[in-house]
């Protein structure tokens, strides 16, 4: 008796959600080797969740460094930072504090999904079956398999019925699964996609022409137990075997330069490449849709977040994309269209040189695939909010968002 009331226990400590009460972000500026040393010696005397870049390898003079710092190491670190000469600021002084503010708690009755708050999965996975049945006239579903939970990934494929086969659009959201605004953009694109069809031309157009197949949430697993368990996670939630540590990063385990720059073998890193290319179910349920489809697909948009880039490939090398001079100018215009609304700046820029070098990314194996117009959104902000951007600020990034994407889209239909 007494050990089965000790295994319910140890259940339910496992359960529990993890608290982040105290634990700060910091924004390190690097500018000598001395610096990144510094950074990359913290790092492996103490866990540090990187924000941006993803991981202390990708460290360098002159880029802003994100590091979250366990409550218990915080005023250490900070004293470790004062008494360096390295210009540093504390972006979120309490993550719990910010991680309870960003979301309206649901009271007793949970709310029902809004375009405009954070959504539960189980609250998406009604949408998405309640969005296909009452627009059968322009959307259908489809189940290009499970996660490794078991979870379906359906697909939503948007588009005036024409019975014969069209070109097409992917689109997927939440590859990070703590990157809450990008699964938030996913739904508003398909729900601006479905009510403006016959009001707004060139959306009118552009599924009169064209499919764009959504991916609402990629990493289902991820992002389920970001709002059960750890918002922090950001990785896949498939056993390591030979490791305590779950999960592979999803944006590390596409075949392209798989597990070479800005990748880790090791699998309790963030960045971890995966036992081999496409080993989680997710990733391989993706690409294989993709490479059933890639005669009829054109374009590849991936949204992540956070610190406002347009990136295309590539990010596993410092070469430039042999189309690089056509994708830089479609996300210059692309940017530019996003900018209108409310001045938001983002860069636009290849993935390698503009952000840093991460192999194993969907963009670079969409495009070398030969899909040609392979895009990586970074949505807002540049770090005051990191990956918990308020609610308050869906709706504006949606709504800026969607004109950079339907420049592209409208740049690829032209081309057709």
């Amino acid at each position: 008796m007494k050990v089965l009331l000790l295994l319910g226990l140890v259940a339910v400590a496992l359960a529990a959600q993890t608290r982040f009460e105290g634990d700060q972000v910091f924004r390190l500026k690097p500018t000598t080797d001395e610096h990144v040393t510094l950074i990359k010696d913290l790092a492996r005397s103490m866990e540090v969740d990187f924000w941006s870049p993803d991981s202390a390898e990708l460290v360098t003079i002159d880029i802003d460094v994100d590091i979250h710092i366990d409550a218990s190491h915080a005023s250490m670190v900070y004293t470790i930072l004062n008494q360096s000469d390295m210009e540093h600021e504390i972006l979120i002084e309490d993550l719990q504090a910010q991680i309870e503010a960003q979301v309206d708690r649901p009271e007793a009755t949970p709310r029902s999904h809004s375009y405009t708050k954070y959504n539960t999965w189980d609250q998406i996975q009604s949408w998405i079956s309640s969005i296909s049945s009452a627009n059968s006239n322009l959307m259908s579903r489809q189940v290009i398999g499970n996660t490794h939970e078991g979870r379906p990934m359906n697909v939503l494929k948007i588009g005036k019925k024409t019975g014969s086969t069209k070109p097409a659009i992917w689109m997927d959201c939440g590859i990070h699964s703590r990157e809450w605004i990008s699964t938030a953009f996913c739904q508003w694109f398909v729900r601006e996609a479905v009510s403006t069809y016959g009001t707004d031309s060139q959306m009118t157009s552009l599924l009169d022409q064209m499919d764009i197949y959504v991916l609402p949430v990629f990493n289902i697993d991820g992002y389920d137990y970001t709002w059960k368990t750890n918002r922090m996670w950001r990785k896949t939630r498939a056993r390591n075997i030979g490791s305590t540590c779950y999960g592979a990063d999803p944006n590390r385990n596409f075949d392209a330069g798989w597990c070479t720059l800005g990748a880790s073998s090791n699998p309790c890193s963030d960045t971890y490449c995966g036992s081999k290319p496409e080993s989680e179910i997710e990733v391989k349920n993706v690409a294989d849709f993709i490479r059933r489809n890639k005669s009829i697909i054109k374009a590849y948009i991936t949204i992540h977040s956070y610190s406002q880039l347009l990136l295309f490939p590539y990010s596993y090398t410092y070469d430039l994309a042999a189309d690089h001079a056509e994708l830089l100018r479609v996300a210059k215009g692309a940017t530019n269209a996003l900018t209108s609304l409310y001045g938001t700046q983002y860069t636009p820029g290849p993935g390698a040189a503009t952000i840093y070098p991460a192999a194993g990314g969907s963009d670079d194996w969409a495009y070398d695939l030969g899909v040609k117009y392979s895009y990586t959104f970074e949505l807002r902000d540049t770090g005051r909010y990191g990956f918990l951007l308020p609610e308050s600020q869906i709706k504006p990034t949606c709504e800026e968002t969607m004109l950079a994407v339907k420049y592209i889209a409208a740049y690829v239909q032209k081309t057709l």
